[in-house]
């Protein structure tokens, strides 16, 4: 308490904090106002009925249910990152260009991002449009109308895309990660809402279970998110002139949950990927067109198959980006380059095998952990038969991590404002 009263006696930190409030809401005021044209009651049986739609809605911070001038919210920018990263990983050449060229390298991924995220929020925003169409949710757009709102969608998404990143300038958290978590928080208004206009006294034991579960699946959260797995590491003592260095033991962190939430997106976007396939091939035969939507309706109403295929994808896309992220070779060698090395383990190779083997267990914990979350809100569903009562475990997941770097990066302001006294 004395931590956070202390935070609005420091004027630098007050101004900090006070402008990405400001930013926040300027955010939350563009996500309710629909785009031009659109009856916004005729959604909200729509995305109750999909559960895909319902996660996508969830990264959008509540704005596509309601085809707000955001609609999309960052996904096209997080899409165009992810698809930037893939690359690098791909053409060595581009890792070259951007990661090993140091601030200059990065500044040239982030603007080839940007870049990206132009076209790939366009392709949403009309693919996106022509399923609400194909599904009878909006009545045809005539061609300048569709083209109007495909702009101006597009213009929101990058829109949201500066609002991030100018959050980001400030160091109380990364931008992006505030809009998602912003958005998630500011339904949690109308979930209880909608919790209490369901309530009758025969389900007070549902509802009091429910709510100690939350907090044990909070408490998870926080254990996993923050679990590490300390690799001892010693360096060698080095003569350089007349003074030794080294001689001093430490560790290696290694993350129970090194991929964050990008194993769910990613799983998110494959299995989005079927419908909006259906509306590519719905140019050249409608007939075809409805027979694919059929069959994606088919395994994805059905709770058990959504839930086993959800989960596989989530472990699978676990282990896959944990891969394409951490490079053992590439820290054995700089922990050898540095005089570093594991205790009984000899340096290159060997060490390399230790630290993959290594990531390999923990990865094993995080990604069941991951796939757990993810399908935490079914489980809950199926188990209570109340709609209204669902465990968002992406949503805790990514609600969790972000307040925690948020204190994080809060705390090391003010211990570097401490030290300014001394």
């Amino acid at each position: 308490m004395n931590k956070f009263l202390e935070i609005f006696k420091i004027p630098d930190l007050r101004r900090k904090i006070l402008m990405v409030s400001l930013l926040l809401v300027a955010f939350r005021i563009l996500a309710a106002i629909p785009i031009p044209g659109i009856d916004t009651g005729r959604l909200s049986e729509f995305f109750g009925s999909s559960q895909l739609l319902g996660l996508l809605d969830l990264f959008s911070g509540g704005g596509l249910s309601s085809l707000s001038l955001v609609m999309l919210g960052v996904g096209p920018y997080i899409t165009a990152t992810i698809i930037m990263q893939l690359l690098t990983i791909v053409f060595p050449s581009l890792k070259k260009a951007y990661y090993e060229e140091g601030a200059e390298g990065r500044a040239k991924f982030n603007r080839t991002s940007r870049f990206l995220t132009v076209p790939l929020a366009a392709l949403q925003g009309y693919s996106f449009l022509n399923l609400l169409i194909s599904q009878k949710v909006l009545d045809p757009l005539p061609l300048a109308q569709m083209v109007t709102n495909v702009i101006i969608v597009t213009a929101g998404s990058v829109l949201l895309m500066w609002i991030g990143e100018l959050i980001s300038e400030y160091k109380i958290g990364n931008g992006v990660s505030l809009l998602i978590f912003a958005g998630i928080v500011s339904r949690i208004p109308q979930m209880f809402s909608a919790g209490a206009l369901t309530y009758t006294p025969a389900e007070l034991p549902t509802y009091l279970i429910f709510i100690v579960l939350s907090i044990v699946v909070i408490a998870g959260v926080v254990f996993v998110n923050e679990g590490e797995r300390k690799v001892p590491v010693s360096y060698a003592k080095q003569v350089r002139g007349n003074k030794m260095y080294g001689g001093v033991s430490t560790y290696l962190p290694l993350r129970v949950n090194q991929a964050g939430v990008i194993p769910i997106i990613f799983a998110i976007s494959l299995l989005l990927f079927p419908q909006f396939f259906a509306q590519i091939i719905s140019i050249l035969s409608p007939d075809l067109s409805y027979r694919v939507n059929g069959i994606v309706n088919y395994f994805f109403n059905n709770q058990i198959i959504y839930s086993v295929l959800y989960f596989i994808l989530v472990v699978i896309f676990t282990y896959f980006y944990t891969a394409i992220t951490f490079d053992p070779d590439e820290i054995s060698k700089n922990l050898q380059k540095s005089g570093g090395f594991i205790p009984g383990i000899r340096p290159g190779q060997a060490t390399a095998e230790v630290i993959s083997k290594t990531v390999h267990r923990i990865t094993l914990f995080g990604a069941v952990f991951l796939g757990v979350i993810a399908i935490l809100p079914n489980i809950t569903r199926m188990f209570t038969g109340i709609k209204s009562l669902t465990l968002g475990g992406t949503g805790l997941l990514i609600v969790v991590a972000v307040a925690l770097e948020v204190m994080k990066q809060i705390e090391s302001q003010l211990t570097i404002r401490e030290y300014d006294k001394f």
